[in-house]
């Protein structure tokens, strides 16, 4: 993991076209802004695990359902 360390108004760039800049900072909360392409999904990562979770949920019982109708 690479850390930084940023001030209010300084940013980073990743990967030539992901620029993420810190807006505020208050006690321990940091708000950041995120510029990117449309095509880039962004996600909280809570939010992430949520979704990969209910994929692999998902994938789980359609394989089920289809072992079964395939065993008839």
């Amino acid at each position: 993991m690479l850390a930084l360390s940023r001030k209010k108004n300084e940013a980073l760039v990743i990967n030539n076209n992901v620029e993420i800049t810190v807006l505020e900072i208050k006690g321990e909360q940091v708000k950041l802004g995120i510029s990117a392409p449309k095509e880039v999904p962004i996600y909280r990562k809570e939010v992430y695990v949520q979704i990969q979770d209910s994929n692999k949920e998902s994938m789980n019982l359609d394989g089920l359902e289809a072992l079964q109708n395939l065993l008839g």
